[in-house]
């Protein structure tokens, strides 16, 4: 079994975002870039495959700028075979992404394909479901628990009522919740052994397809700041700034 993981790079989770000075983007100068946290988690369970005797092979994919090269070498580090990046200077949307790995994904023909369930940047949660809208594939979103039983995934999701297991044919899109697994930290070794696996670039010209945008970004900005609370000395007290300050009592 082949399996395909996109992935994504985005700016560190730990790090505080801010806007540009003229509030048209969120400035990315000198920021720490790393892999999208739900794009570890799918390359974890890819690997995990993989050891398990399941999937022979596991192929990392990205769209963006060559510096997303960093990130890919981080999935082979991880335990991905090979890499391809799809090279575009041009900040994509979730309806462009899913027609390049499209591409690539009729090209390989993998069995399963295992991605994040959104990136943490644009937190858009669309990806998964369009690429396999596009592909014809079965698809189960937000797992929490995946496994393999000849042409079938099993999955469990999460949902609002709970949790909930379906089966899906293969090939299929799976994208992944935060509770499916623990991503592993890569070792000095396999850093190493990453430097050397393949890695294919190809300009996201090259794919012939559109991905002119379809949405204008008009401006970005920090959420409005919070005031700050008061202490109150008494229940009485809180009760009568509740109904006449706040008026949220009558």
């Amino acid at each position: 079994m082949k399996i395909i993981v996109p992935i994504k790079r985005v700016v560190d989770y730990n790090v505080k975002v801010r806007p540009l000075s003229d509030q048209s983007d969120v400035d990315l100068n000198n920021v720490k870039m790393s892999m999208n946290p739900f794009c570890e988690i799918a390359i974890e369970e890819a690997v995990r495959l993989k050891e398990a005797g399941t999937a022979t092979e596991v192929i990392a994919v990205t769209v963006g700028t060559s510096a997303s090269q960093e990130q890919l070498r981080t999935a082979l580090a991880l335990g991905a075979d090979r890499a391809i990046l799809i090279e575009t200077d041009v900040l994509l949307e979730p309806l462009a992404i899913a027609k390049a790995l499209a591409k690539v994904i009729e090209k390989e023909a993998p069995q399963l394909v295992i991605l994040g369930k959104q990136a943490i940047d644009g937190d858009n949660n669309q990806t998964g479901q369009m690429l396999a809208a596009l592909l014809g594939y079965a698809q189960a979103t937000f797992a929490s628990e995946l496994s393999i039983e000849h042409d079938f995934a099993s999955v469990t999701r999460e949902i609002d009522g709970g949790l909930q297991t379906i089966k899906v044919s293969l090939p299929a899109i799976v994208t992944t919740d935060l509770r499916l697994n623990e991503p592993r930290y890569a070792s000095l070794p396999n850093i190493m052994k990453a430097k050397k696996k393949e890695m294919d670039i190809h300009p996201v010209d090259s794919l012939g397809i559109d991905v002119s945008p379809r949405l204008e970004l008009i401006s970005v900005e920090p959420p409005a700041t919070r005031q700050a609370g008061i202490i109150v000395e008494s229940v009485e007290e809180l009760v009568s700034k509740l109904k006449n300050e706040a008026k949220v009592i009558s």
